[in-house]
């Protein structure tokens, strides 16, 4: 009887060692491991979010800080030649209203096309969410969204930054990075990944 209660307390401690030491092990990499893993790159959530004015496929500029007050939802994304990616901007323009149920009020991609092939493909693709042209890499440099596609720095991967009211970053999922180079998540599994974030950058 000993002997069992003795190899019991054993099983539960290794068990307990193995438990906290993979906990450290994904904290410190920050890669979440759900079914579209993504890492968490810098500057992230907490800190203040870079300041940038770039054109966009709307006719005007957009300069992140004239929306202080507002949550914005920031897509770094390949460009043209990433078809995965408009797919996930059209499904984002479809499902709409649930990102608004998130108190997000405004949502830009961005990427280093110029903005000329941007307007066809806005236009091609029947896009009213206004994709912004980084050429010189400005934001995506700020934010290391270069860091994270398969096309080298020159280009972004998959990127979501959501910045909050007062210009900080309250959620950030770089879903482009190696080994998987994720390019298309779909809403409901990025709508969840926000909420789950939210929730853990609030506590």
């Amino acid at each position: 009887m000993l002997l069992a209660v003795i190899v019991g307390l054993a099983i539960v401690a290794l068990g307990a060692i193995f438990f906290f030491n993979t906990r450290g092990s994904s904290e410190n990499t920050g890669r979440q491991t759900g079914t579209y893993p993504f890492q968490i790159g810098s500057p992230g959530p907490g800190e203040p979010a870079p300041d940038f004015s770039l054109a966009s496929t709307t006719g005007s500029r957009f300069t992140l800080s004239a929306l202080r007050g507002k949550t914005v939802l920031l897509y770094f994304q390949e460009g043209v030649t990433c078809q995965p990616c408009w797919d996930q901007l059209k499904d984002i323009q479809t499902h709409r209203p649930d990102f608004e149920k998130l108190g997000i009020t405004q949502i830009v991609s961005i990427t280093t096309d110029p903005l000329d092939a941007l307007q066809q493909k806005v236009a091609d693709e029947s896009l009213t969410i206004p994709v912004l042209s980084d050429p010189n890499l400005v934001a995506s440099e700020a934010y290391t969204a270069n860091s994270y596609g398969m096309m080298g720095k020159s280009r972004d991967g998959h990127t979501f930054v959501q910045v909050g009211p007062d210009g900080r970053i309250r959620w950030r999922a770089d879903y482009g990075g190696a080994p998987k180079y994720i390019m298309d998540v779909p809403v409901p599994a990025l709508l969840a990944d926000i909420q789950a974030g939210l929730k853990r950058n609030t506590l």
